[in-house]
């Protein structure tokens, strides 16, 4: 597609839906040129939840559950690994998963019934570990505060990732949940590069902006943890120290590293966008994922997907543990409280005596 149609986002175009027995080409037909489309808009539809606590399996994530206030991200991060679930919706992984987004406006009213089932039991929800609930479009919908105040009137513990500095408005309740031990928050920063994060993270602050909002939050009181992700071998690994010695100095408490995954149609979708934006590198950087992937350009094992395997993981990993000691983020943050969780009481509930 043409880039003036499609400024200010990463993917190079719409692949095809992995589970459409059909495929669309656009193809022209001498009366129309791509030059007079115009622009690619973000569009949002909504969507009614009858749950919104999506439980997993997986024995490498340190979660059970989490929520998702959008589908979609219109951050464009070419190397997000949620792209793919956008095919789940009939959509693209594609330019779709930035500009066609899904919101749950109802999503505090449901988690507020959930939590108030007589079988709950608590335990750290995760925000953030798909979609980002900061991104630009909350700053409108605000269903991500809506949902912070439901967990914070149940006393719920959250684990919260994001790159968007909009987290910056929730400070009240960030800091009052902290106070109890019921939040912790993770800032994703993938390159100190203004330049190349604007072409990877289109549409995410800065990342001198997002340290400032590690600043803001450590100064409030919320453990924040610095989060050097993903690591692109070849390109952005050079920065690895660079990187934990900035999130140290803002005042992060802790760090974590993950390494760059490209699973079903991300992997394309990176490849394109090397060869658009830096095609001197493109064969270097796909060299190395393939060597720290068993020689493929994405293995799902558990355990290495998210780590990698082979001497050049291991020796990014080692760097990135000297770096986090050397800084003081080599310890683990603290784990968040469960046993204050209650059902608050409602209009009308008989109240207890005791």
């Amino acid at each position: 597609m043409d880039q003036a149609r499609r400024k200010g986002r990463a993917a190079t175009g719409n692949p095809d839906n992995r589970f459409d027995r059909l495929t669309t080409r656009v193809e022209p037909d001498g009366w129309d040129r791509d030059e007079d489309l115009p622009p690619i808009r973000t569009e949002v539809t909504e969507e009614r939840p009858r749950k919104v606590i999506t439980r997993n399996r997986s024995p490498d994530i340190a979660f059970d559950r989490s929520i998702n206030p959008y589908r979609g991200c219109e951050h464009g991060c070419i190397y997000c690994f949620a792209r793919p679930t956008h095919a789940y919706l009939g959509l693209s992984p594609g330019l779709d998963f930035e500009t066609r987004l899904i919101a749950r406006p109802d999503a505090p009213e449901v988690l507020a019934r959930e939590l108030s089932r007589k079988a709950y039991r608590p335990a750290t929800i995760a925000i953030g570990t798909n979609t980002d609930p900061y991104q630009p479009i909350e700053r409108d919908r605000g269903i991500m505060r809506a949902i912070l105040a439901v967990l914070r009137d149940f006393r719920h513990p959250v684990g919260i990732v994001t790159k968007g500095t909009l987290i910056e408005r929730d400070i009240d309740i960030l800091s009052d949940m902290a106070v109890k031990g019921l939040v912790k928050v993770g800032v994703s920063i993938t390159t100190l590069d203004a330049g190349l994060a604007r072409k990877m993270e289109p549409r995410v602050p800065s990342p001198a902006r997002r340290l400032r909002t590690v600043e803001r939050l450590a100064a409030a009181g919320i453990p924040v943890r610095l989060m050097a992700a993903p690591i692109v071998p070849g390109l952005t690994d050079h920065e690895i120290e660079g990187i934990v010695a900035a999130g140290a100095r803002a005042g992060a408490s802790g760090a974590s590293m993950i390494a760059l995954r490209l699973p079903l149609e991300v992997a394309p979708l990176f490849k394109a966008w090397l060869e658009e934006h830096l095609p001197d590198r493109a064969g270097r950087v796909m060299a190395r994922v393939r060597e720290m992937h068993d020689g493929r350009e994405y293995s799902a094992d558990w355990g290495r997907r998210m780590t990698g395997s082979g001497v050049y993981a291991d020796l990014m990993r080692a760097r990135f543990a000297r770096a986090t000691r050397a800084e003081g983020l080599h310890r683990d943050m603290p784990p968040l409280r469960t046993d204050l969780f209650a059902v608050p009481p409602r209009p009308g509930d008989q109240l207890s005596l005791f």
